[in-house]
């Protein structure tokens, strides 16, 4: 009776409109908790409070509305039984014009849609048949989706978070499942609502409410659905759908059906490339574009240009429209005086320029014509009365532009440019962050470089073909002084905001430029700390998680960069620093450069020098074989980086017990890796070895019987000039004369150890060389205690 009284009394205060606000947004907050717990979530649903969650949507008020869906998404979580119950009264609040709720409703329906297709593994014995009906309720969602695509009462955000569950939930995550079903049937019950929606222009009357968002994401879902048809008659039957879909649009009589069919191949051409190239290269398309564009209507012009940009984005389409359509953009260039046009027609121009890519020797235009372009783009890109959709047009055409170092250079100059670019990236149009990474690779050139072989470049040129120039502002120093530009106007928290964009815009593609970026960023150790301080460790985790694999090792390089010279807690803070750990680890592999490898070690032996926790993490990773693995490179700095690592971990419970087992050489490598002579890798195998036999004084024993050497190079360990050595090697023979081993520890004091002791411990104290005096004192000490030598007196 009371946890129904609780419940009662808490949506009392909810529905009460009287009650004061702080008390209201307390008892929402407490329902949140409660229904993410299994326990209060059960105590909520038996106590009718599906229907006073619905009775709170009905208010109309967006914080009830968001408190019941929130909770609603906590009950759902992972229970088909309750789900399946819920769903019978489920209502699509996601048409509200409110982004947060619609992001809210998004997350509900995806705690459903988790919770049918196997999220959950419970018994539920009398329950069961309920469960059983899983994939009509699925099928329900699905044709739900698909019908607030093309409804005019869903707002554009609503539309927007359909279509983002679409590209998550119906095409398959993993290309080895066989079954691809719900693609094909959103293929045959929702294709065409997917291509009404990529055709709409904002600009003409009785239009579906949009966001700036809403083609892109509908053009990355059509390219989810083509990527994951399975043969060619699926393939032709998605052209089959598109070609019809277009032709029945194109109407010469009514030019506002006309645009909406260029609009949706322009939709096509930045999604299945295949598919909009296709229906560009029919008989009467590609006349029909260059028509529109001298129509004289702003919206005709606007459309047409666009399509002409995204129908050049392959080398084979550019070279057509090189030949037919330059002097045509050129023309509406000079004589349109709308700046919208003016605009797109500059970006067709500039893609068009910058065909060549960053071959110096393939240059479109003329000398100095790419610069003028770069710099009127410039200046729309820093003029604040110019809406954000039209200057969006002037990065894009800087991102084709900056293929040219003149360009790139001139660009990095242009503070003013630089921030502005910055801040419409931070903007809520998030269409503009694929223009913007591929604007800063070209600028750090860090986009993938061919190794070029000299007998090659000879051949070629003796052949006569075609050889790449590079330009003289691509070399080094150049590129460093951009990347250092970049960083002063502050590149790093531009790029903190991109990545914690919707997947559906942030593609894998677009991850990995914005890796790419990243790690030419943290080149220079002297540059971390500003990447750090302005958000970039933070931001680097999710793409070393998720992308493509290139775009994933190049994010992991460049934490590993980060990692391997910060302080943890402030370059990671919190939980994050936990979830470092695995792409670290991932670096370590022998597939991976040796560079790659050398900095993850540096950023592991950082990380396992900071927290117990951190170290426990490290070994769950599976990291302990890949480190031992790089104690035996050749290589000196990847070997001694591992050995570094190896003496933070030896503190573990876990790799004392590897020391100690029988069989391995892991043992008398760390023996032997004191007798080396750097300096650094004996401070470290030294190290290591001073603890674990501190800690475990069976070692001590072991160690010399896993070679003869040993002896000789504690030796040397101690009359080594390095206090920091000798210091080690002095704390390991005090281990031994501690090991309860009275043979071991009479065997040293009887060789020259003792000489050795004797020498060090009579020495006058010096501040610099204290501690390897002070603990040859402690080993005397220790020699004396265990009656192996007597206390010197001077004769009466």
């Amino acid at each position: 009776m009371s946890s129904v009284f609780i419940f009662q009394n808490m949506f009392d205060i909810l529905l009460d409109e009287e009650m004061e606000k702080d008390k209201r947004e307390k008892a929402a907050n407490n329902l949140i908790v409660l229904s993410r717990e299994d326990a209060g979530a059960e105590r909520i649903f038996q106590n009718n409070g599906v229907a006073l969650l619905l009775n709170m949507i009905e208010t109309g008020k967006p914080e009830m509305i968001l408190a019941a869906v929130r909770t609603l998404s906590g009950m759902c979580t992972g229970h088909k039984a309750r789900v399946s119950k819920e769903n019978k009264s489920r209502k699509v609040i996601m048409a509200v014009d409110n982004e947060e709720i619609a992001l809210a409703t998004c997350n509900l329906f995806q705690c459903i849609n988790d919770s049918l297709t196997g999220g959950d593994t419970r018994e539920y014995g009398k329950e069961e048949a309920l469960v059983m009906d899983a994939a009509k309720d699925l099928k329900t969602i699905l044709l739900s989706l698909l019908e607030m695509l093309t409804s005019k009462k869903v707002s554009g955000h609503g539309r927007d978070q359909a279509l983002n569950l679409l590209s998550k939930n119906v095409p398959r995550r993993d290309k080895k499942e066989k079954n691809h079903s719900r693609t094909l049937f959103t293929i045959d019950h929702g294709l065409k609502k997917i291509l009404k929606v990529c055709g709409q222009v904002t600009e003409l009357p009785d239009q579906l409410p949009l966001t700036e968002n809403t083609q892109l994401i509908a053009s990355v879902l059509l390219n989810k659905l083509y990527d994951d048809l399975t043969c060619d008659p699926e393939r032709t039957n998605f052209k089959d759908i598109c070609n019809e879909y277009i032709k029945s649009k194109i109407d010469p009589n009514d030019m506002d059906k006309t645009i909406h069919a260029i609009n949706t191949i322009s939709g096509l051409l930045q999604g299945p490339f295949d598919v909009g190239n296709a229906l560009v290269g029919q008989q009467g398309i590609m006349e029909m574009m260059v028509a529109l564009c001298g129509s004289e209507r702003e919206v005709d012009q606007m459309i047409a240009v666009e399509a002409l940009i995204h129908a050049s984005s392959k080398m084979s389409r550019a070279s057509f429209i090189i030949t037919n359509g330059v002097s045509l953009l050129k023309d509406i260039y000079k004589k349109t005086k709308n700046e919208r046009i003016k605009i797109r027609s500059l970006v067709g121009l500039c893609k068009l320029g910058s065909a060549g890519g960053d071959d110096y020797s393939l240059r479109q235009f003329a000398e100095g014509s790419t610069e003028k372009l770069a710099k009127q783009c410039r200046k729309w890109l820093c003029n604040p009365q110019i809406d954000t959709k039209t200057r969006k047009w002037a990065i894009e055409g800087l991102a084709y532009l900056t293929n040219d170092a003149d360009v790139k250079d001139d660009f990095v100059e242009d503070e003013p440019a630089l921030k502005a670019m910055f801040e419409l990236a931070k903007s809520k149009d998030k269409t503009i962050l694929y223009a913007v990474a591929c604007t800063l690779v070209n600028c750090t050139n860090c986009y993938e470089k061919k190794d070029i072989i000299p007998e090659l470049v000879q051949l070629a040129k003796f052949s006569k073909q075609h050889v790449p120039e590079q330009h003289p502002k691509d070399k080094k120093d150049f590129i460093e002084k951009r990347v250092k530009r970049l960083l002063k106007a502050g590149v790093t928290s531009a790029l903190a905001v991109m990545v914690k964009a919707d997947n559906a815009i942030l593609t894998e593609q677009t991850k990995e430029l914005l890796a790419r970026v990243f790690l030419a960023l943290s080149e220079n150790p002297r540059d971390r700390g500003t990447i750090v301080a302005q958000g970039g460790g933070k931001a680097l985790i999710p793409l070393a998680l998720e992308g493509t694999d290139a775009g994933k090792v190049k994010a992991s390089h460049a934490l590993a960069k980060i990692a391997a010279i910060s302080n943890p807690e402030i370059a990671f803070p919190g939980e994050r620093v936990y979830e470092v750990v695995r792409p670290l680890v991932s670096l370590l592999h022998t597939d991976r450069d040796g560079m790659q490898n050398f900095e993850a070690l540096k950023g592991l032996t950082n990380l396992a020098g900071y927290s117990e926790k951190l170290r426990v993490k490290i070994l769950k990773e599976k990291a302990l074989p890949e480190i031992e693995n790089h104690m035996f490179e050749e290589h000196d700095q990847i070997r001694r980086a591992a050995t570094e690592c190896m003496c933070n971990l030896v503190t573990c419970k876990e790799v004392q017990d590897r020391y100690l087992e029988d069989g391995n050489d892991k043992l008398k490598l760390l023996v032997l890796l004191c007798g080396e002579d750097d300096d650094e890798l004996q401070i470290a195998a030294a190290g290591a070895l001073a603890m674990i036999t501190a800690a475990q004084k069976k070692l001590c024993s072991k160690m010399t019987q896993v070679t003869t050497q040993w002896l000789e190079i504690l030796q040397r360990l101690c009359l080594h000039t390095n206090p920091n050595v000798q210091h080690r090697g002095l704390v390991i023979v005090y281990n031994m004369l501690d090991s309860d081993d009275s043979e071991l520890a009479k065997k040293l004091i009887e060789s020259e150890m003792l000489e050795i002791l004797s020498v060090i411990g009579k020495a006058a104290d010096n501040p610099k060389r204290q501690e390897p005096i002070d603990t040859a004192r402690t080993c005397l000490v220790k020699a004396m205690d265990l009656g192996l030598i007597k206390p010197f007196t001077s004769p009466s």
